[in-house]
């Protein structure tokens, strides 16, 4: 992203401090999910303990059968388990930071600074998902020890996924920091952050994978942009015949970035207006 990009109009930093700034931004962000060393153990703790049940759950759940609604024991249970771990690195459902700091007033700082706050509110929330590192690695080393997570259907799924992954992380990214703008017209996101994740944990697949849905229900939800940020990367990483299935499905998520982007950049745009700074 160049510094034209994410500076404020008639600053134009140099890049190296955009990329310094935000580096230091995304920093300390990470930084901050380890201020209380109670609250990461427990996060490292629950995370594994989440893989296990999973792990659990889903085995119970097949019994003695190979497969259920064509979807194979194996399958289920990976898709489960590295559901956890997708989920928990991508914060999808996390209140977004800027609420503490439109109800502090600081936001009013973010926005007369020279680099412009929606790249620094975006590196802060990668920040707090790279915190998230040592509880996903830690239940990634117990999902790998019970065998509960297999290997990519193919090699092409596995570069698919990856792709994937990244496009849907970025997607959760701009879908978070677009529902946590309506902060600017009611200096609260708790209720909008509560429907948020209902909606988007059912109809990401994070809770229950699609296939097991009705038809015309997983039809419906596979156009939305929930489903891209979760369902459609991990349904990658268990295809055993990636093909031109796989590429539509990885272009829809690049048509939900680009309309999600847009959708942010006109919200910021409004949102930006409503700023009232106390005190002149």
């Amino acid at each position: 992203m160049s510094a034209s990009v994410v500076a404020r109009a008639g600053t134009r930093l140099p890049a190296p401090q955009v990329r310094a700034g935000l580096s230091a931004s995304v920093g300390h962000a990470a930084r901050a999910q380890f201020a209380f060393r109670a609250s990461t153990w427990t996060g490292i703790v629950g995370c594994a303990l989440q893989v296990v049940l999973v792990h659990l759950v889903w085995t119970a759940v097949y019994g003695g059968r190979s497969d259920v609604a064509g979807v194979a024991q194996g399958d289920a249970v990976t898709y489960a388990v590295l559901g956890v771990l997708t989920t928990t690195v991508f914060q999808p459902f996390a209140f977004d930071s800027l609420l503490g700091r439109l109800r502090t007033g600081a936001i009013a700082f973010d926005v007369m600074r020279p680099i412009s706050a929606v790249p620094v509110a975006l590196a802060r929330q990668l920040g707090g998902a790279i915190g998230q590192l040592p509880a996903v690695l830690t239940a990634l080393v117990v999902g790998l020890v019970l065998g509960a997570i297999a290997l990519p259907g193919s090699w092409l799924s596995g570069l698919a996924f990856l792709l994937s992954l990244t496009l849907g992380f970025v997607l959760s990214l701009l879908v978070n920091f677009t529902v946590g703008l309506v902060g600017f017209w009611t200096l609260e996101t708790g209720g909008a952050f509560i429907i948020y994740r209902m909606l988007a944990q059912f109809s990401s697949g994070a809770l229950i994978p699609l296939w097991f849905m009705p038809d015309w229900l997983s039809g419906t939800l596979t156009l939305l942009p929930f489903s891209a940020q979760v369902f459609v990367p991990l349904s990658i990483y268990v295809d055993t015949a990636p093909g031109w299935h796989t590429a539509g499905a990885i272009g829809l998520q690049v048509v939900w970035v680009v309309l999600i982007a847009g959708l942010a950049s006109l919200v910021w745009s409004r949102a930006i207006r409503r700023l009232v700074i106390f005190g002149g």
